[in-house]
């Protein structure tokens, strides 16, 4: 791993004397921050050594480096996922080479769905805590150059940051929920008796990624906030048949209260 790293990073400063001060993780159709970013370079992931291709229709796959409200910010546009048939050190490979290239806080967003009975579509909910249902990606062989075999995720959610956008998020009229999100295989969507299983087990939405690059973000000792759009709801009376067109609709709908915030998050540290 740690040779491709290397080949990457090489790949990368070749192309660029850009520092990112912050990463950004931009999930299913919430590509709407990136057109907040003023560009210094904008790549491909099929031209960038060792970085897998999304090949989820609502993910573009291009890496954006420039500048949010003044802050340097290196940004994903596109994620991956375990269904996917990726490797979990495949889809963490970004969150190490953010690292490298000196991020001091990671940024996640993701589309999910509602479990808890007091969430509606088109919510926001900042993630303070998860449970992983996936494996975990730092399984094998650790290097201590990227992290300690045993991190600590008694604190996987940044609390300060957390405390920010809630304040951010009252001025500016957003209305927040935080909860527990749950991260499972996919692609397929749960049946009511899992939505049910999930509940009972203290999730408050469900989703396919973001727990994966939060576990990498903790072990190399980045800073996370991360917060999801429900898009759909797993409670009981409400579950429907939905498809991807409908999730992503949802999300781009409730997409610019999300941009709001972040951006002044970030321009905030």
């Amino acid at each position: 791993m740690l040779t491709r790293i290397e080949e990457t990073l090489s790949y990368l400063r070749g192309k660029t004397e850009f520092v990112p001060e912050f990463g950004i993780i931009l999930g299913t159709g919430l590509g709407g921050l990136a057109k907040e970013i003023k560009p210094e370079i904008i790549l491909d992931y099929a031209d960038i050594p060792n970085f897998p291709v999304s090949t989820v229709e609502s993910h573009h796959g291009k890496l954006i480096l420039g500048f949010l409200g003044g802050k340097k910010v290196i940004a994903m546009k596109g994620r991956f996922h375990y269904y996917e048939g990726y490797s979990m050190q495949e889809i963490t490979f970004p969150i190490r080479i953010m690292k490298k290239l000196g991020i001091k806080a990671l940024f996640v967003s993701n589309a999910s769905g509602g479990l808890n009975p007091g969430f509606e579509v088109g919510d926001l909910m900042i993630i303070s805590d998860h449970i992983n249902l996936l494996p975990n990606p730092l399984i094998g062989n650790n290097h201590t150059e990227l992290g300690p075999r045993f991190p600590d995720m008694s604190e996987p959610y940044d609390q300060r940051m957390i405390g920010l956008a809630k304040s951010i998020a009252l001025k500016s009229d957003i209305n927040l929920q935080v909860g527990t999100y749950v991260a499972v295989s996919g692609p397929s969507l749960e049946t009511p008796a899992e939505y049910r299983f999930l509940r009972t087990i203290g999730a408050d939405t469900v989703g396919m990624s973001t727990v994966p690059e939060v576990i990498a973000a903790n072990h190399a000792g980045i800073p996370v906030f991360a917060i999801s759009i429900i898009t759909d709801l797993g409670v009981p009376g409400k579950i429907r048949k939905v498809s991807l067109d409908e999730i992503v609709a949802v999300a781009e709908k409730a997409e610019p209260k999300m941009t709001r915030l972040m951006k002044d998050l970030i321009c905030s540290l």
